[in-house]
């Protein structure tokens, strides 16, 4: 690191490009639900709710809606059977 570099600190991100910081109390059974929820995603917690309130804000604004209907429905796989 340069002389220069230490005098200027640390590396910022843009200010567009940060994230907030949100403090968020969650019931222990609704936290209990959205990390196996974010396991099964292979996500952390935070970024299952992050990926969850990103689908909701992408719905909302897409017609107004605040829950896609089809957000929690398992995907449907067919698999032909070939004889």
């Amino acid at each position: 690191m340069t002389a220069a570099a230490k005098k200027e600190g640390p590396l910022r991100l843009a200010p567009e490009k940060q994230k907030k910081q949100v403090p968020l109390r969650l019931s222990p059974a609704l936290y209990n639900d959205i990390a196996a929820w974010a396991e099964d995603d292979f996500r952390s917690v935070n970024g299952q709710i992050e990926y969850l309130l990103s689908e909701c804000v992408k719905q909302h604004r897409k017609n107004g809606a605040y829950v896609s209907e089809d957000l929690d429905k398992p995907l449907e796989l067919n698999f032909s059977k070939e004889d």
